[in-house]
Parts: C-alpha cells; sequence; structure tokens
C-alpha cells in the first residue's frame, strides 16, 4: 500500500444512495486526464473502463468545471480509498480517468464483493463517502463517479439489453412498460439506450426508492 501525503480525512457521515434527482444530464466532452493509483505500488499511467455518468443528474453546469479540478477530484479520491482499503485490508488498484465532465475512479481486485454490497448498495454509500472527502478539500460539490471490479459497467450491459427488449414489446403492443425500480445511475443507462433507439421514449415517475423508468410509444 502507498503512502501519500494529501492528508485526507475518513468522514463518518452517513451515506446513502446518489442524491441527483433531475432526469437526463447533458453531457460534456471527455477531459485527457487518465492516471492510475495501486495499493501496492507507486502511481503510474493507466486507462480505466469507460463508465456512465449518473442517470438523473441535473447539475449540468458542473460539467463545465476545469479538467484540472476533475484531476484534482480523482487524485483526493484516490488518496482517501486507498487509505480506507488500508483499514479494512482489502488489496486494490485505483483507476482514475475524466469522462463526460466528471472525475472516473474505478476500484479494481479480486474479492472486493463486500465493498459492492445487496444491488450495489455498499458502492453507493462509498461513492457519497468518497464525493464528500473530495468536497473537504475542494470546496466543490463532486459529481465523481465510482465503480468496483467493473460492478457498473457489467449493469449498464444488462440493463441495455434490457432497454432493447423493452422497446421491442412498446413498439410491438403500441402500450407503456414500467420498469422495476431503480437507482439514478441505472435509470440514466436505460434512458441513454432508450434515447438511440427509434419509436419509442422514456421518462422517470415515482419517488425514491421506488423510482422507475417507463417506456412509451414515441408521439
Amino acid at each position: 500500500m502507498t503512502d501519500t501525503d494529501t492528508d485526507t480525512t475518513l468522514p463518518t457521515n452517513q451515506a446513502g444512495p446518489d442524491d441527483d434527482a433531475a432526469d437526463g444530464v447533458d453531457r460534456q466532452p471527455a477531459t485527457d486526464g487518465p492516471g492510475h493509483h495501486s495499493t501496492d505500488e507507486p502511481a503510474a499511467d493507466t486507462e480505466t473502463d469507460e463508465l456512465d455518468a449518473d442517470p438523473d443528474d441535473g447539475e449540468n453546469g458542473d460539467g463545465k468545471r476545469g479538467g484540472s479540478l476533475l484531476v484534482r477530484e480523482g487524485d483526493i479520491a484516490a488518496d482517501y480509498l486507498e487509505r480506507l482499503l488500508d483499514i479494512v485490508d482489502y488489496d486494490g488498484d485505483i483507476d482514475l480517468d475524466v469522462e463526460n465532465g466528471r472525475a472516473m475512479v474505478a476500484i479494481v481486485g479480486s474479492d472486493l464483493q463486500p465493498l459492492i454490497g445487496q444491488q450495489g448498495a455498499t458502492l453507493d454509500a462509498l461513492q457519497e463517502l468518497t464525493r464528500l472527502a473530495v468536497q473537504q478539500q475542494t470546496g466543490v460539490r463532486s459529481r465523481l463517479m465510482l465503480d468496483v471490479s467493473g460492478h457498473r459497467r457489467a449493469r449498464r450491459d444488462e440493463l441495455t439489453i434490457l432497454a432493447q427488449q423493452t422497446a421491442e414489446q412498446v413498439v410491438s403492443t403500441g402500450e407503456p412498460v414500467r420498469l422495476s425500480a431503480m437507482n439514478p445511475f441505472e435509470r440514466k443507462v436505460v434512458h441513454d439506450a432508450i434515447a438511440a433507439l427509434d419509436g419509442v421514449v422514456s421518462e422517470s415517475e415515482g419517488e425514491e426508492p421506488s423510482r422507475r423508468v417507463v417506456v412509451l410509444p414515441a408521439p
């Protein structure tokens, strides 16, 4: 595990799933700034897996922040997560990137399922804690995305297939289909997949934690 000079205090705040609320985020062009932190060796350049932005994010203005701030967010997050991995005695590498106007952080390793939790609940909480740690030092609300062992990427692939199958059903029957309740990340994936298809549109309805996507025939 690599010790860092950055003094990041592990926050004790309780956190839940991502609280971003408004559906549909304006995507900004990706900013170059990939990096890599290892819990066992010094930082080295690498590329991280492509991850999706928060689903129902209404903070579009944050995407206009400079790349230097986003890179700093990633570095602060990496230091925080390295210390956390030390505390819980888990081994893992931390990959950093900047994409779609936000810092992207991924913990990669084996036996990390406890950091994901049931239906990603622990991952959502860990992401919020990491955002708070970053905000402590930057003074700016962070929108970084955190993944563990490719969980979000795998879930995105599953939901993209679900969206395509649902769209086919809606086009065939002409009737709307309400999907199961999803967290903001999952809803964003479905909205993006539906937006790329002809003959269907999507919207969200309900309140957290029961908020869900409805797929309807295009007007």
